[in-house]
């Protein structure tokens, strides 16, 4: 059989078939005086059987490895992997599903915020946040869009959490509103404005004493609760106008204050910090 006869038996195409040859899969026949393979029953059988293993799923280093054990004990464990594998999909998929249920209601429902898609943490607290026309109040917006990505997902809820407690008080909303419009007054000013550090004290006064908890163990919520350190932290700082910038770099220096204070009332701990 020529190439090509070979190819239509097995469902495949001739350039397949080829490519099997290069992947020391299916050995090359003899070749006729004209110069063209000579394709027997055997390489027939063996190339529809290579196809059904790659239609399974495996990869043509998996099937090599099943080719090769002749007792089929090979066969068995990689069908056994490929079937956790596809477990694995398929529980994958299903929670993608019910991610997507829930946007597609919120977007029927007009409760999908800009920023979407989001998770439901973040959802929650920007919705609690509400509408606002401050430049700063959509960057931070935009923030905590990154940080929703950047958390580990076994402490997304207990980041969020502690921030949700900024919304849970319509008075500390008004206020953290009121914050946003004076950090947009600073745009223009210069690192030496007067206005800097009052505003980083109240800045530094509204975060939660939840969101501190956090802050006290380094590995807590990755980048968002570690400071300013790093190349988040200067990224971060220089999305902001420099005063903007000096006020949340003097928040953070405020912040990490309370949380030493913290860490040395905890209980077992001397007045020197030590156990």
């Amino acid at each position: 059989m020529r190439i090509g006869e070979i190819a239509d038996m097995a469902g495949v195409t001739p350039r397949t078939v080829r490519h099997y040859h290069h992947q020391g899969l299916l050995p090359e026949p003899e070749r006729r005086a004209n110069g063209y393979r000579d394709y027997g029953l055997r390489h027939a059988v063996l190339l529809a059987r290579i196809r059904r293993l790659t239609e399974l799923g495996l990869g043509l280093a998996e099937v090599r490895d099943v080719l090769a054990d002749e007792a089929g004990r090979e066969l068995v464990e990689v069908l056994a992997e490929l079937d956790a594998d596809l477990a694995r999909d398929q529980a994958r998929i299903a929670a993608r599903r019910e991610r997507l249920a829930v946007l597609i209601e919120q977007a029927r429902e007009g409760r999908l915020p800009a920023e979407g898609p989001v998770s439901e943490e973040l959802a929650g607290l920007l919705g609690g946040l509400g509408p606002s026309d401050s430049p700063i109040a959509a960057k931070d917006r935009a923030h905590l869009t990154l940080l929703d990505t950047m958390v580990p997902e076994d402490r997304r809820a207990g980041f969020f959490a502690a921030l949700h407690t900024l919304v849970d008080d319509p008075g500390r909303v008004s206020r953290t509103q009121r914050l946003y419009e004076r950090l947009d007054t600073l745009a223009t000013a210069g690192t030496d404005d007067a206005r800097i550090e009052p505003l980083a004290q109240e800045l530094a006064g509204l975060m939660p004493d939840e969101l501190l908890g956090l802050m006290e163990d380094d590995t807590g919520g990755g980048p968002a609760t570690q400071g300013l350190d790093g190349a988040f932290g200067e990224a971060l700082l220089a999305d902001f106008a420099p005063a903007q910038a000096a006020v949340v770099r003097r928040m953070m220096e405020l912040l990490a204050v309370r949380v030493a204070e913290r860490a040395r009332r905890r209980p077992g701990k001397s007045p020197e910090g030590g156990a």
